[in-house]
């Protein structure tokens, strides 16, 4: 049986959170809305790497969380890579 999806306010609460810990962690400076859209779409993207490496999250909620986090810490990265504006 498939986890029931966390719905929108909550993905905009949990990638927002997740944004602005990968925001502390990668010492980024970031405002809220651009929090929320790396929590966001990091989460979608880490979502879509751990599922091609057979990698399975706990919960809905925590492992939007740790996927939010580690994406937007890999979005992050690549944009530094890429010598675009400093994210």
């Amino acid at each position: 049986m498939e986890p029931e999806p966390i719905g929108w306010v909550a993905s905009i609460l949990i990638g927002g959170f997740a944004g602005w810990l990968a925001e502390k962690f990668m010492q980024s400076n970031m405002g809220m809305i651009a929090n929320i859209v790396l929590g966001m779409i990091g989460a979608a993207f880490a979502t879509w790497l751990f599922g091609l490496a057979g990698i399975r999250l706990p919960s809905p909620w925590l492992g939007y969380l740790i996927a939010g986090f580690i994406g937007a810490c890999i979005l992050i990265a690549l944009s530094r890579l890429a010598g675009g504006r400093r994210l």
